[in-house]
C-alpha cells in the first residue's frame, strides 16, 4: 500500500471516530461557521469539540507547517484530507480571517517571533482577528488611507478611523494598515500592524445593513499604543503586504460563488416546481437558466481547485485572485436571483418560523454586497486588464 493511501486509510479511520455526528450535517447560516476566539459563539457545543479535535493533529490549517501549529501536510494529503471530509459530510472546523488573510501574510513577510506567537493560536482558534483596512475616504482607493501612527520610540500612536471593519465587535486582534511617512507617494509610507482590540483607545459601533444584520463595523482608534515588534515587515513597506493580503481576501470571498453543501437549485427547483413525465423541471426555461448557472459553478469550482493547486506549488495566485472574486461574487448574485424565481412566494417573508426568518430575502439583499467589499467588481475587471494590457501595478 502506498504512503497515501495508507494516509487516507487513517484519516479515515480517525475522521470517523472524533468528527461528532452534528459537525456532518451541511452548514445553513453564518452561526454554523466556527469563527473562534476568546468568547467564542457557539450556535452548538461541538463546535467546539470539533475545532479542539483537529486543531491538536493542526488540521484546521492542514498545509502550514508543523512549527507553527498546523498540519505539515503537503498538497496531495491535504486534498486526501478534504475528500475524506467530504465523504463524510464533515464541516470546516474553523474559518477564520487569521487563516485565510493574515496567515498566510504572516507566513511569507513575518519574523519567526511574531510567527511563533501568532500562528499556533490561529490554529487553535483561540485569537479571532479582524482586518482594519477600509476608512471613509479610502475604499477602492486604500492608499489614500489617513489612520497614523506616531513614532514614539518603542511603540507607536494610533489614531484614525476604519469601516466595513467585519465583526470587528467581536474580534480578539486587529491587523491594520496605518500611515507612518507622509513625504512620499501614497502608497509609500504605510505600514502594517497588529495590535489587540482590548487596548485602550479601541471602539467599534455596529453598521446595520439592508438585510438586517451588523457583520460589519466602523471602528475607531484614539492614541491607542501599539508596540513596534507588532510591526510587520518593513516600517513604510506595508503596501506590499496589503496588497498580498487582499489576494488571498478575494480568494475567501471568491468562494461564496462555488456555494457547496446545500441541495442544489435544480434540486430545490424540482421540489417547489413539479416535474413533467421524464423527471424533468416543468420550467423549461428556468431549467436551462439553471442548468447554465450550475455549469458555470463545476468549471468555477474546477479552475479554483486547479489554480489553487499551482499557487501551493509556488506560483502564486496573482490576478487569478483579481478573477476568482469577480466570477464568485457574480456568481453568488445569479445564484441568490435564482433562489428568489425557484422558491416564488416563500422567499419573499422577512421573519417568522415559515419563512425561516426570511433567510432567502436577507441572502439576496446581502449577496449585493459580495461585489463591492474586498476590492468592487469594476476594481477586478481594471486590475485583470492592466495584467492583460502589461500595464504596471499600482
Amino acid at each position: 500500500m502506498s504512503d497515501l493511501n495508507t494516509f487516507r486509510t487513517e484519516t479515515r479511520a480517525w475522521l470517523e471516530a472524533n468528527c461528532p455526528e452534528s459537525m456532518r450535517v451541511p452548514i445553513r447560516s453564518f452561526e454554523d461557521i466556527y469563527n473562534g476566539g476568546r468568547n467564542p459563539e457557539m450556535s452548538h457545543p461541538d463546535q467546539k469539540v470539533w475545532c479542539d479535535r483537529m486543531a491538536e493533529r493542526g488540521w484546521t490549517v492542514p498545509e502550514w507547517p508543523k512549527a507553527y501549529g498546523g498540519g505539515g501536510l503537503n498538497k496531495e494529503e491535504v486534498k486526501v484530507l478534504r475528500e475524506e471530509m467530504a465523504r463524510i459530510g464533515a464541516r470546516p472546523a474553523l474559518d477564520s480571517f487569521g487563516i485565510s488573510m493574515l496567515g498566510p501574510a504572516l507566513l511569507k513577510f513575518g519574523n519567526e517571533e511574531q510567527k511563533l506567537e501568532h500562528l499556533p493560536p490561529i490554529v487553535r482558534g483561540e485569537i479571532r482577528w479582524c482586518q482594519g483596512y477600509s476608512e471613509p475616504n479610502a475604499g477602492s482607493d486604500l492608499a489614500s488611507l489617513a489612520t497614523r501612527a506616531e513614532d514614539k520610540g518603542d511603540h507607536y500612536i494610533v489614531n484614525g478611523q476604519k469601516i466595513w471593519t467585519s465583526y470587528a465587535n467581536k474580534a480578539d486582534w486587529i491587523f491594520c494598515l496605518v500611515r507612518t511617512d507622509n513625504t512620499g507617494s501614497k502608497h509609500e509610507g504605510i505600514s502594517f500592524v497588529l495590535f489587540d482590540m482590548a487596548t485602550p483607545g479601541v471602539t467599534t459601533r455596529p453598521i446595520k445593513l439592508i438585510s438586517g444584520s451588523s457583520p460589519f463595523c466602523e471602528t475607531f482608534f484614539d492614541d491607542v499604543p501599539v508596540l513596534k515588534k507588532n510591526l510587520v515587515g518593513e516600517e513604510g513597506k506595508g503596501w506590499t503586504i496589503a496588497k498580498y493580503l487582499l489576494t488571498h481576501e478575494r480568494e475567501m470571498i471568491s468562494s461564496f460563488g462555488a456555494a457547496g453543501g446545500k441541495k442544489t437549485l435544480g434540486q430545490r427547483a424540482a421540489e417547489n416546481m413539479g416535474t413533467d413525465a421524464s423527471g424533468r423541471l416543468r420550467a423549461g426555461t428556468l431549467r436551462s437558466v439553471i442548468a447554465q448557472y450550475q455549469l458555470d459553478t463545476l468549471a468555477f469550482a474546477a479552475t479554483m481547485e486547479k489554480v489553487k493547486d499551482e499557487a501551493k506549488a509556488g506560483q502564486g495566485l496573482g490576478p487569478a485572485s483579481s478573477i476568482f472574486k469577480y466570477y464568485g461574487t457574480e456568481l453568488n448574485k445569479r445564484r441568490n436571483e435564482l433562489l428568489l424565481s425557484v422558491e416564488g412566494e416563500s422567499a419573499l417573508g422577512w421573519s417568522g418560523e415559515e419563512y425561516n426568518d426570511g433567510e432567502i430575502a436577507r441572502a439576496w439583499l446581502r449577496s449585493k454586497g459580495n461585489s463591492i467589499e474586498g476590492g468592487t467588481s469594476e476594481v477586478q475587471l481594471n486590475i485583470v486588464a492592466k495584467r492583460v494590457l502589461g500595464l504596471p501595478d499600482a
